[in-house]
């Protein structure tokens, strides 16, 4: 946190010496404004990426993020506003929300998100999975251009996120150890053997006998 409050400090003063005349009002401060999502800063590349594996003339990296700008902490979203979905998403005129389930579609068949039915009919909920560990398989695949997948391990490496290490070199999720296991079985109680009071007699007795 030290750190990053002193590069926050050494950019603030490189800010007031080439734009001095600025003030805080005039910017766009999530600190000090609402209607801010937590966008992952290697998103722009992973939008490039998802476009490249939905093909050439179905781009599906601005449908992604017009939902990823709806979600919350819990990854799971009601697709409840499809016109507007689709509006928000760039599409316009008579085919706008056909062309954006489209997209959606696309989005669930690459493995991005999954989609389940309801009373909005077979796209009715969204969850979206971790594009890291998307990204990785379809690079394991040959789906993914070596420079483009390059330059997403660079950049993860500079923001300081591991998770294409969360896929091993087949594809599959590599399950962490839960370092809590070994402490929680040290804290389960040790179960004692309750002898009831007439056993416990019964018990004594035979061992006199036993020793006689």
């Amino acid at each position: 946190m030290a750190k990053t409050r002193s590069i926050l400090k050494r950019q603030l003063e490189a800010r007031a010496k080439i734009w001095p005349d600025i003030t805080n009002q005039m910017l766009w401060d999530r600190t000090e404004r609402d209607g801010f999502s937590t966008v992952p800063r290697a998103l722009p590349l992973m939008m490039n990426i998802m476009d490249d594996l939905a093909g050439k003339g179905f781009p599906v990296g601005q449908t992604y993020f017009e939902l990823w700008c709806r979600l919350y902490d819990e990854l799971f979203l009601t697709l409840n506003r499809p016109e507007e979905m689709a509006f928000f998403s760039g599409f316009t005129g008579q085919r706008a929300v056909r062309t954006w389930k489209d997209r959606v579609r696309r989005l669930a068949e690459l493995g991005f998100i999954d989609l389940k039915s309801g009373p909005l009919g077979d796209m009715s909920y969204a969850v979206f999975f971790n594009p890291y560990h998307i990204i990785k398989r379809a690079y394991l695949n040959k789906q993914v251009a070596e420079d483009k997948f390059r330059a997403l391990v660079i950049r993860a490496n500079e923001i300081g996120a591991f998770d294409l290490d969360d896929i091993d070199d087949k594809g599959a999720l590599i399950v962490q150890a839960d370092d809590n296991d070994d402490e929680e079985e040290e804290k389960k109680p040790v179960k004692k053997k309750i002898i009831r009071p007439g056993a416990k007699s019964q018990a004594k007795a035979m061992g006199k006998t036993k020793v006689a």
